[in-house]
């Protein structure tokens, strides 16, 4: 059995005048719940060995936050352009591509393509929306990540910082 989670950025500040969308830092709220909801998916879960974030600021610093309090060393988060923006489709060719010996994976994206990737991936339950740094874990009865296929995910866990 393999775990994936999968993580929506923290919440983020809204974009200044002329700046990209790439560069949004995340907000006081989202730097308070990205450490908290990995305390919760540590105590629930344990740590992933692998992390494939968006290298956008918002993405890598939630991923960089959460790994701090995980225990999840800096050589193994893995930033992947691909992952800014993605549909379902390209999220899974990531995982099946860059999973490699991972036993619990987590990648951290945005919507509305981490929503959507859940919902597809969940054989057993839909969602609707990932609020911000929501935090949803499936385990798959697969050997590799490049097994991955959708309506698969089994054991589904939905998290989110204002669940109370």
């Amino acid at each position: 059995m393999l775990r994936l989670t999968l993580v929506r950025h923290a919440k983020t500040e809204p974009a200044a005048p002329g700046q990209e969308d790439w560069d949004r830092a995340l907000e006081t709220r989202g730097q308070r719940d990205a450490p908290e909801m990995a305390r919760r998916l540590k105590d629930e879960h344990g740590k992933p060995d692998r992390i494939l974030t968006s290298p956008a600021i918002r993405a890598i610093t939630t991923a960089n936050l959460m790994s701090r309090v995980l225990g999840v060393p800096a050589a193994k988060i893995v930033q992947d352009e691909r992952l800014y923006l993605a549909s379902p489709k390209t999220m899974l060719e990531v995982v099946n591509e860059l999973g490699n010996s991972a036993k619990h994976l987590m990648v951290v994206g945005h919507n509305p393509g981490i929503t959507e990737f859940a919902d597809q991936l969940s054989g057993e339950r839909s969602i609707d929306n990932m609020p911000t740094c929501a935090v949803y874990t499936l385990q798959f009865d697969i050997a590799h990540w490049n097994e991955l296929v959708w309506a698969t995910g089994v054991d589904a866990d939905f998290d989110y910082p204002k669940k109370a």
